[in-house]
This record gives C-alpha cells, structure tokens and sequence, in this order.
C-alpha cells in the first residue's frame, strides 16, 4: 500500500471506481442527559453518484483553498482517503479539521485508516495546527476507531459542524 498526497486535477469520480463506501450500521452512539450511550440504529450508508459528485467537489476544494488529500493506493487503485482542511479555527486557531476520513469496504480494520489519519495529522502539526477537530459519524466501528487513535470530545465545540450534522460526535486529537 501507498500513501500519497493528491492533486486537484486527479481527484475526479473515475478515480473512485474501485472504492466501496457502503457501511452497515447496527448501532450508534447518541448523547443522552450528558452522556454518550449505545442505541439501535440499524441503517446501510451506501455513497450514491450524487453523493460521489459531491464528495470530489469537496475533495478538490479542499485542495484549491490550501488544504491536503492524502490517498491510499493498492495496485494504482485508491481505497482510502483523508482530507483536512488548511484554514485554522478555534478561539485560539489551533484547530485543523479533518472532513474526511474513508477505507473502502475490504479494507476496513486493517491499518488503512490508521496510515491515513496519521498522514493527516502530520500535515496538520506542520501547518502549526495542535489539534485535529473531527466531526465523526456516530457508528459504534467509526467511535471505536477514533478511540483506539486517541481522540476525545472536543474542548470547543464547532456550531456549524453540530448543526450540520446533529448524531456526530465531536471529537479532536492533540498534535503534541
């Protein structure tokens, strides 16, 4: 596997071909009176070509206003990806938030994820960044994952991530 840096003109919806984004969910976590608990919330999370459209607009975007896209490649084929953004947030602007992270399906729990959001993270730190802001999807997998790489609720919640996306668990990850 290779992990690289993308550039604006190779992030298209070819490029995604081989990549499988469906997720099947049993359960979530959901914030009841102050604390995070497990529910039922059974739902299949299967990118259409709508949302593939969206995701490579998103994805060169993130590129053309200074930010990275890292990818990673089995045999010329992407099958996994991290995006951050460049502009700093946070009352003190040491934010860099994460706005994607994905392995593809027959990749998932198999350091994929872990290379990537590595990659991500030392780009951030270089940028100046101390934490990486992650408003993650609230799939028991997806909280365990972050977990295991040493995320936590973040200090300073992001308004228009949370009213964007009211399940997702707002995380971030120190830098230092």
């Amino acid at each position: 596997m290779t992990i690289r840096k993308l550039t604006e003109p190779e992030i298209c919806r070819d490029l995604f071909r081989h990549f499988e984004r469906r997720q099947v969910v049993q359960q979530c976590l959901r914030r009841r009176a102050g604390a995070w608990r497990v529910e039922d919330a059974p739902f299949i999370d299967q990118w259409s070509e709508e949302d593939y459209a969206f995701l490579v607009q998103c994805l060169q975007n993130t590129i053309h206003t200074g930010g990275a896209v890292f990818g990673a490649f089995i045999q010329n084929q992407i099958k996994g990806f991290v995006s951050v953004e460049a502009t700093p947030f946070g009352r003190q602007g040491d934010y860099r938030d994460l706005t994607s992270l994905h392995v593809s399906q027959e990749l998932r729990g198999r350091g994929v994820g872990r290379r990537l959001f590595q990659s991500a993270a030392d780009w951030a730190r270089k940028q100046g960044a101390t934490k990486l802001y992650i408003s993650s999807h609230s799939a028991v997998e997806t909280q365990a994952f972050y977990q295991a790489m040493g995320c936590v609720d973040v200090a300073e919640v992001n308004a228009e991530h949370t009213e964007r996306e009211p399940f997702d668990r707002q995380l971030e990850y120190p830098l230092s």
